[in-house]
């Protein structure tokens, strides 16, 4: 139902009209402009979309909570940026270009002040990303935010988990441990969203042009959302290899040292999530050419490890579960300590 919301109180008209007001202030876009690949736009149940021929569609959904994925007390643009952020990663972990969204937006209550701000966050990275606001629907309830978006990729072109080799390396881009480092900072107090570390936590930045210069380089890749041992568990484990991981060799994200100490801010790098960075596997061969296209986008690439045929992750001093965040086992909460 892209343009529908579900009124708080169907018995109260003034109430579903003033939801209405809200979804067509805030959350309905402009008109689709020429070749935008909207057939038709919000206001029908469904919205019409013209997929580029020959292109396949990557489709991605993720839900952010409340006290769960994000602090309560955030900043509202930073919501809605990070919102968006945080499912845009998926489409850049398989190397697609983002074309579309849609919101679900569950709140408590309507505070106009509030929908403003997400408004302009998450409008601000539909712009600069691409992803089109096509529909989306608002209710009230415990404030969550689902968001799924849709990109575009060739057939046979897209990143997986599945690719890797024994004998290709292991990368990730940009630097690693900031969301972890900037949770701990906004739980001891720190409020400004220009320090590093607290915009790399509550303003993630995609890594999607960065996927789509990775295609036909990298064997395997995954946004690193959960925590590189755990997302680079999943990525071994769809490949069926094992991996030697250099931690020294991490880069970790400017200030986390300072603010967590030098075995912290490792520990942050290695199971604290929110990182949005691409951990991907390629061969030998191919590293000093995505190095380039890398660095002509400003992002650098650090060699981590090497894919092994023999299962498992060596290099670390992991013992069991490598860690990362579990939505229903309960450790670590993304609220709680990193």
């Amino acid at each position: 139902m892209p343009s529908e919301t579900v009124p708080s109180d169907s018995q109260h008209s003034e109430s579903q009209h003033s939801e209405f007001e809200l979804i067509a202030r805030f959350f309905t876009p402009p008109p689709p402009e020429p070749g935008a690949g909207v057939a038709l736009g919000v206001g029908d149940d469904c919205t019409l979309l013209a997929p580029t021929p020959g292109c396949q569609l990557a489709v991605s959904v993720d839900t952010s909570v409340a006290g769960v994925h994000y602090p309560e007390d955030a900043p509202a643009d930073a919501v809605g940026h990070r919102a968006l952020a945080v499912s845009l990663s998926d489409l850049a972990a398989m190397g697609a270009r983002a074309r579309w969204c849609l919101m679900a937006l569950t709140l408590a209550e309507a505070d106009e002040g509030w929908m403003a701000g997400f408004s302009r966050g998450f409008r601000a990275l539909c712009e600069s990303s691409g992803a089109a606001l096509v529909g989306g629907d608002v209710t009230r309830g415990p404030t969550a935010i689902g968001v799924t978006v849709m990109g575009e990729l060739l057939p046979g072109s897209a990143l997986t988990r599945h690719g890797g080799r024994p004998g290709d390396l292991v990368a990730v881009t940009g630097a690693l441990g900031g969301g972890a480092g900037g949770l701990a900072l906004w739980q001891r107090g720190e409020r400004d969203l220009d320090h590093p570390l607290l915009s790399r936590y509550l303003r993630p930045q995609p890594r999607l042009t960065a996927g789509e210069a990775l295609v036909g380089l990298a064997s395997a890749a995954i946004d690193v959302s959960d925590g590189l041992l755990a997302d680079l568990g999943h990525l071994l484990e769809r490949s069926g290899v094992g991996a030697l991981l250099e931690p020294e060799a991490l880069p970790l994200a400017d200030g986390l040292v300072d603010a967590l100490g030098e075995a912290g801010a490792r520990q942050a790098a290695l199971t604290g999530g929110d990182d949005y960075e691409l951990l991907l596997t390629l061969s030998p061969e191919c590293v000093d050419k995505a190095s380039a296209r890398l660095a002509a986008l400003g992002l650098p690439l650090t060699v981590i490890g090497r894919l092994e045929a023999e299962p498992g992750l060596r290099g670390v001093g992991v013992q069991g579960e490598a860690g990362g965040w579990q939505h229903f086992h309960g450790r670590p909460s993304r609220e709680g300590s990193p």
